[in-house]
């Protein structure tokens, strides 16, 4: 069961989400539901060829990381392609504080339970219960059986800004034993400022996780020239955006009228 209580904070209304779905004894700290909401559209550049990149990950690969710089259109693509999947879409941001495993595994599981409500977070409970016999290992694994456990409807988790976390000594073993055992119609999307740890990082040779760099998230010559002539404007002005700018989304939307 949930119960929901709104505290005020800095002059606006924060609303915050107590899980009571566990025994007592156990320290629960609330949720700011904030963090598990999708980010409006705003005005939307829709990217053609990397929507396609993302569906082909999606049917070859468990997991794909968006990992390049502020400013490439790692989120703006994220939103894009969750609206276009045609998947349930779980979406939880990550903050520094999440760093901590018993707060990120929270907002995780309450991330999914939006959308699979049979998603019970046994994995939680065996946390708080016995912190000091249970690995990051062992908690992906029981995190996955719940996540078959709990239904058959596809569904894309995206966890953005994950680079905030990734000095956790827990991450590796976690997502080093998640990803691969991730059921089918299940799919991880992770954003990142950076690159992830070495052994997560390996996983591509192994079909376990697809990576869109900087590079890949570049706008082409092609596409700045469909993006400012959808615009009426001239190829000229796209030539000299795209030199100023190098390809990067955020100063190309930033050119744009």
């Amino acid at each position: 069961m949930l119960m929901h209580k709104t505290i005020q904070k800095n002059g606006s209304r924060k609303m915050l989400v107590i899980e009571h779905s566990w025994k007592p004894e156990m320290t629960i700290r609330p949720l700011i539901l904030e963090k598990l909401q999708m980010p409006p559209e705003g005005a939307r550049i829709s990217r053609p060829r990397l929507i396609l990149l993302l569906q082909k990950s999606l049917g070859d690969c468990t997991s794909t990381i968006l990992s390049a710089r502020a400013g490439t259109g790692k989120t703006t693509l994220a939103v894009d392609f969750a609206h276009q999947c045609g998947r349930a879409v779980a979406w939880y941001k990550v903050d520094a504080p999440d760093g901590d495993l018993s707060i990120f595994l929270q907002y995780l599981a309450a991330a999914i339970r939006r959308k699979r409500p049979a998603f019970r977070s046994r994995t939680l409970i065996d946390f708080f219960a016995n912190p000091e016999n249970l690995d990051a290992a062992q908690l992906a694994e029981s995190f996955v059986y719940e996540l078959l456990e709990s239904g058959t409807e596809p569904l894309l988790i995206v966890i953005e800004d994950l680079h905030l976390v990734f000095d956790a000594d827990w991450l590796v073993p976690f997502f080093g034993r998640l990803l691969p055992l991730l059921p089918a119609e299940v799919h991880i999307l992770i954003t990142s400022r950076s690159l992830p740890p070495a052994p997560l990082w390996r996983m591509r040779s192994k079909q376990t996780l697809a990576v869109l760099n900087d590079e890949t998230l570049r706008f082409t010559r092609q596409e700045v020239l469909e993006l400012f002539a959808g615009k009426g404007l001239s190829s000229e002005q796209a030539f000299i955006a795209l030199d100023h700018t190098r390809g990067r989304a955020a100063a190309l939307a930033a050119l744009l009228p």
